[in-house]
């Protein structure tokens, strides 16, 4: 009985110190993140006002892309890239310690980015906000090391809860996005806990989020050639994901390997995309919010101005400014991907009813894809398009995180399962760093046949040979 109180009593305090920490710390970042998300509607409504005669805003985007550099650089390295893969690098192998710099550094880069047309998201920055604001708290009490990884994993959570406003999937996503195959439940709570708070608090200073009228075709329980469509479906989103994954890594070394200044590399990416958008428009600079709107438009007419490529010119613009010292996130650029490929692929089925649920399927297919986060993806379908959509979104979304490999947007993530047990994976180390072979059976049973085959097509010879 004794042994049994104590556990309940320890039980008890845990969870009441970490309720309160979690409500604490998803507040802070909720201020934070609303001042985050109305200085980027600011800078996109400015937008305008360097539209004049022959001159357009994203002429800007070479010096953006320039200050940007300098700003990381100088200030806040670990503030590179898109965000979340250095707050995952920093909770995997710096202890979850990040600089107090990155916070405002972040925020600068992003914003100049942004403001000028580059193609990135709003989600990272707030996901490494979120982690700072937590990380600089955690110094401040002289937590342990334990309990810091734990309040930081809570940042990322209130940062994307906040900046989706979807708190459930945010704070899911916070915590799946950690290690692929492998969900933290010890930080589950303070994760949930943390990410509403936040959210409430952007919602109580008056942020408003984006959430979609789809009217969905729903015949669930017998329409097996739609659900035959959705794991088609599914599979083109493994591939889309797989290509998005590729473009950002391959585009990231080759520019890399030119032997050029960083600033001059930074300057000459902003100019290819600034003569990209005059011969392709504008749809593909920015959060690219009005296209997802198109895309998962769910009238039959309206969607058909939506060129079939746009997802590809999407994964180019994504690609190259981020390769190019572009600063901000890259969830954004997948949700639109995702959207625009999802409306191809509704088209494709040929039938009207489809091309809104598709293009909802793939904003969070792709997304399930590219980062590894299944559950997180399938969570966020229900807040953003309804309960409906569950059934499906599950299905499509395990297929593309299956279909996508041992890849993803954060090469910092650890591998936690194999997606295959035919292939040898080593679990434990990053993504990046990890190779994929054969297992060793699987390599014999392969031996087995080939020799098997050699046998037969020997002796299929020499009857050949026999007869004649």
């Amino acid at each position: 009985m004794q042994k049994h109180f104590t556990e309940q009593t320890a039980i008890f305090l845990s969870v009441s110190k970490w309720i309160f920490l979690s409500s604490v710390v998803g507040i802070i970042i909720g201020f934070v993140i609303t001042f985050f998300l109305r200085s980027i509607q600011m800078a996109e409504d400015y937008q305008s006002t360097f539209t004049s005669g022959y001159f357009h805003y994203y002429y800007l985007l070479p010096l953006a892309f320039v200050l940007s550099v300098w700003l990381i650089k100088k200030f806040a390295p670990t503030a590179e890239g898109h965000g979340t893969e250095k707050v995952i690098e920093a909770v995997h192998k710096k202890d979850a310690k990040i600089d107090v710099k990155v916070i405002p550094i972040k925020l600068v880069a992003t914003l100049t980015t942004i403001f000028a047309g580059g193609s990135v998201g709003k989600e990272g920055p707030g996901a490494q906000i979120g982690a700072g604001v937590a990380s600089m708290i955690s110094g401040w009490l002289h937590f342990s090391k334990n309990d810091r990884k734990k309040l930081v994993i809570c940042g990322i959570s209130a940062g994307f809860a906040s900046v989706f406003g979807t708190p459930i999937a945010g704070a899911i996503f916070g915590v799946e996005v950690l290690i692929i195959g492998v969900i933290m439940y010890d930080v589950l709570l303070p994760s949930f806990i943390a990410g509403f708070a936040a959210f409430m608090t952007t919602q109580f200073m008056g942020i408003e989020y984006t959430y979609y009228d789809v009217r969905f075709y729903q015949a669930v329980a017998l329409d097996l050639p739609f659900i035959f469509y959705v794991i088609l479906a599914g599979l083109f989103f493994g591939m889309v994901s797989d290509l998005l994954v590729t473009s950002l890594t391959k585009t990231a070394k080759l520019i890399k390997k030119i032997k050029l200044n960083v600033y001059i590399k930074a300057f000459l990416g902003g100019f290819i995309l600034v003569l990209l958008t005059l011969y392709f428009g504008e749809s593909y600079l920015g959060l690219g919010m009005s296209t997802i709107k198109e895309a998962l438009n769910p009238t039959e007419s309206f969607p058909q101005d939506l060129p079939w490529y746009t997802f590809l010119l999407k994964t180019l613009f994504t690609s190259i400014t981020l390769g190019s010292g572009g600063s901000g996130g890259i969830i954004t650029p997948v949700f639109y991907i995702g959207a625009a490929s999802g409306n191809l692929f509704g088209h494709f089925i040929g039938n009207g009813d489809y091309i809104a649920i598709f293009a909802a399927l793939g904003f969070v297919s792709v997304l399930a894809g590219a980062t590894n986060a299944p559950i997180a993806s399938t969570v966020m379908a229900i807040e953003l398009f309804g309960v409906e959509i569950a059934h499906y979104a599950a299905l499509s979304a395990v297929i593309s995180f299956l279909i996508t490999g041992h890849r993803s947007v954060f090469p910092s993530q650890k591998l936690g399962m194999s997606k295959s047990g035919m292939l040898d994976i080593r679990e434990g180390e990053d993504i990046q760093s990890t190779s994929v072979n054969l297992d060793d059976k699987e390599i014999n049973k392969i031996k087995d046949i080939k020799e098997r085959l050699k046998i037969k097509r020997e002796r299929l010879y020499s009857k050949k040979q026999h007869k004649s």
